[in-house]
C-alpha cells in the first residue's frame, strides 16, 4: 500500500461507499463520521500519530482493542457504545479487504475482535393508563398545544422513530379510509403504518389550520416544524415530549421511574400491541425491524403476559400436605440448637 492511504479510503467510504453503494442514511454516515472523529483522536493524543500520515499498514488489532478500551476508560463510554463503535470498525475494514487484500491477514484480525458481553437492560414502556394520562397533557386550545398534542399521538399511533417521525411530510398522509402514513424508516426503507380513528380525526383537523411554508409546494411541506416553520429537530421532539413528562408527573397515576424518551413511546406502542393479541410478525412489520429477533424482546419483556400464559398451562403436581415440624422433636431441638 501507498504511505498515508488510511486518509484516502476513509473519504472513499464515508462520501462515495455508504451513501452510494450502501444507499446509507445521513444519520448513519453521521454516526460512522463521528467513531472515526473519536479514533483520530485517539491516534493523536495517545499514539501521537498524525491523522494525515496514518497508514493502513499502522492500523492493527492491538491498535483497535486500545482504541476500545480508550473509549470505555477515557471517555467513559457504555459497552453498548463500545460495540457499537467496533461494528463501524468492522464496516470499514470489510470495505478495504476488497479494495485492498494486501493487508488482508491483519484486517481478518480486527475483523474477529468480538462485541463484549454486558447485561442488557429491559425495555422501559409506558402502561396504557400512563400513556392516556400522557397524551391528556397539551393544551389543545391554543395552536402549539394541539400541534404538541398530535405530535404525541402519531409519534405513539404510528410508532415510529423519532428520525422518522420529523420526516413525516404532507404527501406521507392519507387521511381518508383506510388511513395510513408512510414512514421513511432506516437505510432509506419505506413502510404505511395505519393510523387509528381518533387520531386520524385529529389529525384531519390540524392539517386544516396548520401553519405552511409559502415557499415550498403544500405537499412538500413537513408535518411538524419549529416557530420558524422549519422542520423540527429530534431535539425538539424531545423537549416537547420532555414538558408534558414533567406535567404527567403531578398526576399521582403516572407511576414513572425511568427516563422517557421519544423511544419509550414505541416501545409502549409495540408493548400494547402484543398485549392485545397481535401476531409478532405484524408488529415487526409495523415497527420496520429486519427480523423477528428484534421484535421478540417485547415478548421476553411482558412478565404478565408469561405469568398468564404459566398459568393456563399450569398443572397441579405439588403435593398440598404441609408438614407438621413440631411433632418431629428431635428435628426442633436440632434446629434450636443451631442458634445456642
Amino acid at each position: 500500500m501507498n504511505n498515508a492511504d488510511f486518509p484516502r479510503f476513509l473519504s472513499y467510504f464515508l462520501s462515495k461507499y455508504l451513501p452510494g453503494q450502501k444507499n446509507a442514511s445521513a444519520h448513519t454516515i453521521a454516526s460512522y463520521r463521528d467513531t472515526f472523529k473519536l479514533f483520530l483522536i485517539f491516534c493523536s493524543e495517545v499514539r501521537s500519530m498524525r491523522p494525515e500520515a496514518i497508514n493502513m499498514n499502522q492500523l492493527t488489532k492491538e491498535l483497535v482493542l486500545e482504541y476500545l478500551q480508550w473509549l470505555e476508560e477515557k471517555r467513559g463510554c457504555s459497552i453498548s457504545t463500545r460495540n457499537h463503535r467496533l461494528a463501524v470498525i468492522h464496516s470499514f475494514f470489510q470495505y478495504v479487504q476488497k479494495e485492498a487484500p494486501e493487508n488482508l491477514f491483519e484486517i481478518q484480525k480486527i475483523l474477529s475482535i468480538p462485541n463484549k458481553k454486558y447485561k442488557k437492560i429491559l425495555v422501559q414502556y409506558l402502561t396504557g393508563a400512563e400513556t392516556r394520562i400522557l397524551l391528556e397533557q397539551p393544551d389543545s386550545s391554543t395552536y402549539d398545544g394541539f400541534r404538541d398534542m398530535i405530535l404525541l399521538s402519531v409519534l405513539y399511533d404510528t410508532g415510529a422513530r423519532v428520525q422518522e417521525l420529523t420526516e413525516i411530510r404532507i404527501k406521507d398522509i392519507r387521511v381518508s379510509d383506510p388511513s395510513v402514513i408512510t414512514l421513511h424508516g432506516k437505510g432509506n426503507k419505506i413502510r404505511q403504518v395505519p393510523i387509528m380513528g381518533k387520531t386520524s380525526v385529529l389529525l384531519r383537523k390540524y392539517l386544516e389550520i396548520k401553519k405552511y411554508h409559502c415557499g415550498f409546494a403544500k405537499t412538500d411541506n413537513y408535518l411538524f416544524t419549529n416557530q420558524k416553520n422549519q422542520k423540527l429537530s429530534r431535539w425538539g421532539v424531545s423537549y416537547i415530549l420532555n414538558k408534558y413528562v414533567e406535567k404527567a408527573k403531578e398526576n399521582p397515576l403516572f407511576k414513572v421511574n425511568f427516563s422517557i424518551t421519544p423511544h419509550v413511546l414505541r416501545h409502549a406502542k409495540a408493548m400494547h400491541l402484543l398485549q392485545s393479541g397481535v401476531n409478532l410478525i405484524y408488529i415487526r412489520d409495523f415497527l420496520g425491524h429486519a427480523d423477528c429477533s428484534t421484535t421478540e424482546i417485547y415478548a421476553r419483556a411482558d412478565s404478565e403476559m408469561k405469568r398468564k400464559a404459566i398459568e393456563n398451562a399450569y398443572v397441579d403436581l405439588v403435593p398440598d400436605t404441609i408438614p407438621k415440624w413440631q411433632e418431629d422433636g428431635d428435628l426442633m431441638r436440632w434446629l434450636n440448637s443451631l442458634c445456642e
